[in-house]
């Protein structure tokens, strides 16, 4: 990499994580002593997501302050896989509650407990209400950001849970219908592990390194290959280090007469245009390694970035 990347982390949605933040913590309080105080399974669930979604911004909050970190000695990359670490704790801790809630849900069936619905109906309005407002402050930023996109879909799945809470809490009072209590639990569990389960993967994928979804290395490999005066592409490597930012790096062969210099530019063009890569490193060998008098000098030889920048040959 080049002087000119800049590795210090992308602090733009601390705020907006700060302020869900805020809005959660007072909500998930208040959603935990109603469902204690009325015994109801569905708001307890509803609660507990809101709960997971309050640690989960905040460890959200943690990963993104940390990422702001520059680039350093003993971390050349900065701090930006703290985003996707605390994506993947908060995959984790979301799949592990609604597995809770929906193994307690279907134990509850056999004989669900007396619910009062009013408390139930109104507290889950307010707790949808906040959702709500942590759900517009948090919309922007999940397209951006693994990080952010994981506390957005705690948020969604809590808001979801949230209705079906007010359409239970409406049911039992107006029909005394015990058995809705534990049946909106489990629906709210099962709607919850798919998206949940899908971030985790995401997460996963960049964790070991895997090749982006929409990348491939053989077509990479093969559009530098193309280039003017290259006879072989190789060592080709793709990753992403965190939301947005996926890297790059080749060798490339070329004949003793090909420009050095040019083989680089062409290489940097391809990779940025023809497949959005702006953080590459290139090493141009030549084909004849005792050719002295060709144009492989020390400053034409090494590795570049798409910035322009040489490292040592």
């Amino acid at each position: 990499m080049s002087s000119g990347h800049d590795h210090s982390g992308r602090s733009q949605h601390a705020g907006s994580l700060a302020w869900a933040l805020g809005v959660l913590v007072v909500f998930a309080g208040v959603e935990i002593a109603v469902a204690l105080s009325t015994s109801s399974l569905s708001l307890l669930s509803d609660a507990g997501h809101m709960v997971t979604d309050v640690l989960g911004l905040a460890l959200a909050l943690a990963a993104v302050l940390l990422a702001r970190r520059a680039s350093s000695a003993r971390h050349s990359f900065g701090l930006y896989r703290a985003e996707v670490l605390a994506a993947l704790a908060n995959a984790a801790l979301l799949i592990g509650v609604a597995g809770f809630v929906v193994v307690e849900a279907a134990r509850r069936l056999g004989d669900p407990p007396v619910v009062a619905g009013l408390p139930v109906l109104l507290t889950a309005a307010a707790g949808l209400g906040a959702n709500l407002i942590a759900f517009v402050i948090l919309r922007r930023g999940a397209k951006e950001n693994i990080n952010v996109r994981a506390a957005y879909l705690e948020v969604m799945a809590d808001a979801v849970g949230s209705v079906g809470v007010i359409i239970g809490g409406a049911l039992m009072l107006g029909f005394g219908w015990r058995w809705v209590d534990p049946v909106v639990a489990i629906a709210v569990g099962v709607f919850i592990l798919p998206r949940t389960i899908k971030l985790a993967r995401q997460a996963l994928r960049i964790l070991v390194q895997g090749v982006p979804a929409h990348l491939d290395t053989g077509k990479v490999g093969d559009a530098l290959a193309e280039l003017p005066g290259v006879q072989s592409a190789h060592d080709v490597h793709l990753w992403t280090l965190t939301s947005g930012m996926d890297i790059a790096s080749a060798h490339v062969m070329i004949t003793c007469e090909t420009d050095p210099v040019a083989t680089l530019a062409g290489a940097q063009r391809v990779l940025r245009e023809r497949f959005s890569l702006d953080h590459v490193t290139v090493q141009v060998e030549p084909e004849c390694t005792d050719c002295r008098p060709c144009l492989f000098t020390e400053q034409a030889t090494g590795s570049v970035s798409t910035e322009g920048g040489r490292g040592g040959s």
